[in-house]
């Protein structure tokens, strides 16, 4: 007598919730299933962040000067006098100070996705039936990209031109002194940078 026995395989799958960036219990269990049955308790958790800093920070500072003194003329006199021009001078001074920070939106980013790490999920399989398969699994899967393009143009741009002017003495019986002023021209320019990325 041939015995041909059957056996029908009973497939039993809980799924404990996909999060993504939220911190939330997961637990599952499986209790009191039949013989040659298939049992699992799956947390799958992933979070994907991307994060895109694009930053442009331009100043220009464009300058042009000119400053002329005039002229002091003493002439055709018995007894000349001195003759002098005023002295004549250009500055500029340019500050600049720029701080760009992407790092702590990069940082927040990161401990927000480490929220759903899947630590605290839980599965239970209990009181099975005969040759049945209990699987427990557990799987994170964490992804963040950041890409940060910063761009910092900083233009100092100084034209300038001081002459002062004639002083001149002629023709007199007797001749004065003759004195021009100074001329001068001064740039300054201070930049302070600061990029945290």
């Amino acid at each position: 007598m041939k015995r041909i026995i059957y056996r029908l395989a009973a497939t039993t799958v809980v799924g404990i919730g996909l999060l993504s960036g939220v911190a939330a219990a997961q637990s599952g269990s499986i209790s009191t299933t039949g013989a040659d049955s298939y049992n699992k308790v799956s947390s799958k958790v992933k979070n994907y962040t991307r994060i895109n800093n694009d930053t442009s920070v331009r100043a220009n500072n464009s300058n042009s000067q000119s400053s002329l003194s005039g002229s002091a003329n003493s002439s055709m006199n018995t007894t000349g006098g001195g003759a002098s021009s005023g002295a004549t001078s250009n500055s500029n001074s340019f500050g600049a100070s720029v701080a760009v920070n992407n790092g702590s939106t990069a940082g927040q980013a990161a401990a927000g996705a480490m929220l759903a790490d899947g630590s605290d999920a839980s599965g239970t399989i209990t009181n099975t039936g005969y040759n049945s398969t209990n699987v427990v699994s557990s799987k994170v899967s964490n992804s963040l990209h950041v890409d940060n393009d910063t761009t910092i143009c900083l233009t100092n741009s100084s034209t300038q031109s001081a002459m002062s002017g004639d002083a001149n003495v002629s023709q007199n019986t007797t001749g004065g002194s003759a004195t021009t002023g100074a001329a001068s021209n001064n740039n300054s320019a201070t930049i302070s940078v600061s990029v945290t990325n």
